[in-house]
């Protein structure tokens, strides 16, 4: 979590258009409010739309001189963003429902929390797989991303037959299992 202080520097520069705290707010925020889009009947460009939108809210409201934030920038750039959006679903009829019975579903702050939970166990086991090392490496990515089967990962990595290939897979996930909970303990611990 950010300091207060931090966070009133960079409204202070964004009302005075300062290009490095716009970029900040941008670089902090704009990867949260694409996986609310996307994830919500959205695409890439109705984020970055609904992203402007959202900073241009935030700009006039601290050029206004009374604003008071009583949250984290990105916990109010969420909701800004979750409400636009709402707001936009409905006008293209694919909300039957009212934005007031979607708004107590859950908390803005749980979905925040939520979405930098998934985002660290994705960077961590993103570490994991890079410290795996090889073959291991190769060989989980050609099964799960490339969807490889067992014959031709047998054939590509020289192993005797298909269960051999299956048997040193299943010890690649393994190890990659302990990678994973030793960085997640480590993560976690200094969170």
């Amino acid at each position: 979590m950010k300091p207060a202080n931090d966070e009133k520097a960079l409204l202070q520069g964004l009302a005075a258009s300062d290009k490095k705290s716009v970029e900040t707010i941008y670089r902090d925020n704009y990867n949260m409010v694409q996986s609310l889009i996307i994830n919500n009947n959205g695409s890439a460009d109705d984020a970055r739309d609904i992203f402007q939108e959202a900073m241009i809210v935030l700009y006039e409201k601290v050029r206004s001189g009374t604003f008071e934030l009583n949250c984290q920038i990105k916990t109010y750039v969420y909701s800004v963003c979750r409400r636009l959006w709402l707001k936009r679903l409905q006008q293209l009829n694919r909300y039957s429902s009212p934005i007031e019975d979607l708004e107590g579903v859950i908390s803005v702050e749980e979905e925040v929390e939520e979405h930098e939970r998934r985002n660290a166990e994705f960077e961590m086991m993103d570490k994991a797989i890079t410290g795996l090392g090889e073959p291991c490496k190769s060989l989980l990515e050609a099964y799960y991303l490339q969807k490889q089967n067992m014959q031709v990962i047998a054939a590509n990595f020289g192993y005797t037959n298909a269960d051999n290939a299956k048997n040193q897979k299943y010890k690649c996930l393994m190890r990659l299992k302990k990678l994973f909970f030793t960085h997640y303990k480590n993560g976690n611990s200094d969170g």
